[in-house]
């Protein structure tokens, strides 16, 4: 916690930069927190003019109201120091923030609500392999406080810049304050849960009709068991993403937080409920995978066992020539029929009478 403290104290001189500030979207200079996307001042529901670094930010909204929303991408435990130290975070939570690979959570810190989500990205394939990836992960921290929001986003997916233009076309809803990114964000990405879902249903979908179809060998094929369980795996990977979230977003729809606005809350239910569906959906995607996976082996061990008949029936039918050859090829001088003319003929006719009506017998059992 001293290194952390150290790093804090040398970030933290340059956060505060000159009037001009911190300009989203041009070159910064080294003392710049580069990992900062974005920084804006909130008044009314409406974005300030001005461009202003974090902590020039954070100064104005104490000295005329409003609220700060900064967001970054991927920071270092060294840009996001001085940040973290300027509107208090606690240490704990900034490093979650930081190194990532958290699971789904919602924690309070003395006056701030510490939020993770999961975001999933659906990987588009052509065909569906046994090495196939079928969703990305990502994630967005969000710290929510009286009057600030802070997003740190990690991975390539989930961005929030289109979020934002949204929420900025609407000053009404964001005239709510900083519960309202929150449940922005929430919405988001349980609207993204449901769009994989929906795609992961299609695989799932095709994967059925491919083990169950009729087509001869069909459940035999070695590589339906290995799509079926990387889809599986895939799907776990989805399922961590979805369950965890959904005790937070209960507490978000339910119980009150002087954090959280009373008309906000109301909105938190609906992501709660779309949360849940997906929750459900998920679940019945990893048992019917289990269905799927079940079936395939059971139609490869009929098939193996088919197979066995086969070979048996005609191992059987291949036995009769060798027998009748192997007897008359003991050269006795008296055997039956060695010195007949036409007892070649007639063994012949023998051998091709019997493994006739053998075969016959065999696929009219169903054996061939």
């Amino acid at each position: 916690m001293s290194m952390i403290r150290d790093l804090r104290a040398a970030v933290r001189p340059s956060l505060r930069r000159s009037p001009t500030g911190y300009r989203p979207g041009t070159p910064q200079d080294a003392g710049a927190p580069s990992a900062v996307v974005d920084c804006a001042v909130y008044r009314d529901g409406r974005r300030g003019p001005e461009d202003l670094s974090p902590a020039e930010a954070m100064e104005q909204v104490r000295s005329e109201g409003g609220f700060v929303w900064i967001g970054l991408h991927e920071p270092t435990e060294q840009e996001f120091a001085g940040i973290a130290e300027e509107f208090g975070l606690h240490p704990l939570a900034v490093e979650d923030a930081v190194y990532a690979h958290q699971r789904p959570k919602l924690e309070r810190y003395d006056d701030t609500l510490f939020t993770v989500f999961k975001t999933i990205h659906y990987v588009e394939h052509a065909e569906l392999t046994a090495t196939s990836e079928v969703v990305e992960t990502g994630e967005v921290m969000c710290f929510t406080g009286r009057d600030f929001v802070i997003t740190v986003r990690h991975g390539g997916q989930g961005s929030l810049r289109a979020l934002r233009h949204r929420l900025e076309d609407d000053p009404e809803l964001l005239d709510k304050g900083p519960s309202a990114v929150l449940h922005a964000i929430a919405d988001q990405v349980v609207d993204g849960y449901i769009a994989v879902a929906d795609a992961v249903q299609d695989d799932i979908d095709e994967v059925e009709i491919e083990v169950f179809s009729s087509t001869p060998g069909g459940a035999a094929r070695g590589g339906d068991a290995g799509r079926i369980y990387q889809l599986k795996r895939e799907v776990l990977e989805f399922k961590r993403a979805v369950s965890p979230l959904l005790r937070p977003m209960q507490l978000l729809s339910e119980r009150p937080m002087r954090l959280v606005h009373p008309d906000i809350q109301t909105y938190f239910r609906d992501v709660a409920d779309h949360l849940a569906r997906v929750n459900e959906q998920v679940v019945s995607f990893d048992d019917l995978l289990n269905s799927i996976l079940q079936a395939n082996l059971a139609q490869a061990t009929v098939a193996q066992n088919e197979d066995m008949r086969k070979i048996t029936a005609y191992a059987a039918i291949i036995a009769v020539p060798t027998m009748i050859c192997g007897v008359y090829g003991m050269n006795f001088d008296h055997m039956p029929e060695t010195g007949w003319e036409y007892g070649y003929p007639m063994v012949m006719t023998l051998i091709v009478g019997i493994c006739l009506t053998m075969h016959r017998g065999f696929k009219r059992n169903g054996w061939l």
